[in-house]
């Protein structure tokens, strides 16, 4: 049976570009990727067949080719490194774009020390729940974490003691292998070792090979003052040991910051809402608040205040990262309604309601006098 065509095989127009080939292939290859369809032959032959395609249409020769003379173009080339053919082992002739794909953060994992047999060890992240008080005063905090560390038996090598990594015969230490096809020179990782360049006969008992072995570790991290919700710290080198003795990743810390009993936080500002009765917002008063840096402030209430009137207390608030500055706390008083009145409170009230003038309570006077005025106009007019 003859091979399909390309762009049949990724589900494009001839005419896609480089963008809808990349998601086409992106897609495709999630769904039929080995890894995600363990003993699916038709899976695994679905993904080397998307790969092949996706091969020779991103690169804009092979394309032209391949628009020309379909797939002749690369049916008459000689042999290349070691007999290998054009589709063999394409998991690991593509082992790099499926780094990125499946790969840790920054799908970097395998990219470092090829041809050396070392390869950087994969960045890691931990989460981490401080309070509104941590975030305001800094803490020095006590991580524990499972990671990969370097093999002390083998030094990180993965070889036996007293043996050492060989070179690759396939790709004389290279890490990838070259033949022609057709027009073109391809390159793909080397099947053998994997694009590591060296191969182990007499691999460590301790890491079977791999040079790492996985432990759990403590470290201190220190969390600066003034930091945010969201706020992302590196620990360069304190990531998985790197593979063979390969250099180590980054270890990142996400922070996020719990909810407070009084304050919430609006970047380096406080926010307080606070509830005086109506009395005090009628005459006047003063009343204390707790302060974020310990302590209390004290707010003075003016005779007349209205429910929402918001308080600025300068200097109150959260230190800005990096800097000896501090934001402002904003007191909200909501004025709260008596409940549960005795008969002598409502007669007092009401006393009070009818002795009430446009100078006690002008923005109620003033509105439903205007609503009087509304609903009598509309009246004569109807």
């Amino acid at each position: 049976m003859g091979k399909r065509d390309y762009y049949e095989v990724l589900g494009v127009i001839r005419t896609a570009n480089d963008a809808d080939l990349k998601a086409a292939f992106r897609k495709l290859a999630m769904v039929h990727h080995p890894d995600r369809n363990p003993g699916d032959n038709e899976c695994e032959h679905r993904f080397k067949e998307i790969n092949e395609a996706y091969d020779v249409l991103k690169d804009a020769d092979k394309r032209a080719a391949y628009d020309r003379f379909g797939h002749a173009a690369f049916e008459h080339g000689t042999g290349g490194n070691a007999g290998h053919g054009f589709g063999d082992d394409f998991a690991s002739a593509f082992s790099n774009i499926f780094d990125d794909l499946f790969g840790g953060m920054g799908g970097r994992r395998g990219g470092a020390g090829r041809g050396t047999g070392r390869e950087r060890g994969a960045d890691l992240r931990f989460n981490m729940e401080i309070t509104l008080n941590e975030a305001f005063a800094g803490k020095t905090a006590q991580v524990r974490l499972p990671t990969s560390v370097t093999c002390e038996v083998c030094s990180g090598t993965g070889a036996k003691a007293g043996t050492k990594p060989k070179t690759c015969v396939t790709c004389a230490g290279h890490g990838k292998v070259r033949q022609t096809q057709g027009f073109f020179t391809l390159e793909r990782t080397c099947p053998t070792c994997h694009g590591r360049g060296q191969v182990i006969d007499n691999p460590c008992a301790s890491c079977s090979g791999s040079g790492r072995v996985t432990r759990e570790r403590t470290l201190s991290v220190n969390i600066p003052a003034g930091v945010e919700d969201g706020t992302r710290i590196r620990l360069a080198g304190e990531g998985e040991a790197g593979m063979r003795g390969g250099p180590t990743g980054d270890l990142y810390i996400f922070l996020s910051i719990g909810t407070h009993e009084f304050f919430q936080r609006d970047g380096a500002d406080l926010h307080c809402r606070v509830p005086i009765s109506m009395v005090t917002a009628a005459v006047g008063g003063e009343f204390d608040v707790p302060s974020i840096g310990g302590g209390k402030a004290r707010v003075k209430v003016p005779s007349g205040t209205q429910a929402g009137h918001r308080f600025r207390l300068a200097g109150k608030g959260m230190p800005v990262l990096r800097t000896k500055q501090l934001g402002d706390m904003y007191v909200h008083v909501m004025v709260e309604t008596p409940q549960n009145l005795t008969k002598r409170q409502r007669e007092l009230l009401a006393e009070f309601e009818k002795l009430s003038s446009h100078d006690t309570q002008p923005e109620s006077v003033g509105f439903f006098a205007k609503v009087k005025e509304f609903f009598g106009t509309g009246t004569g007019s109807a």
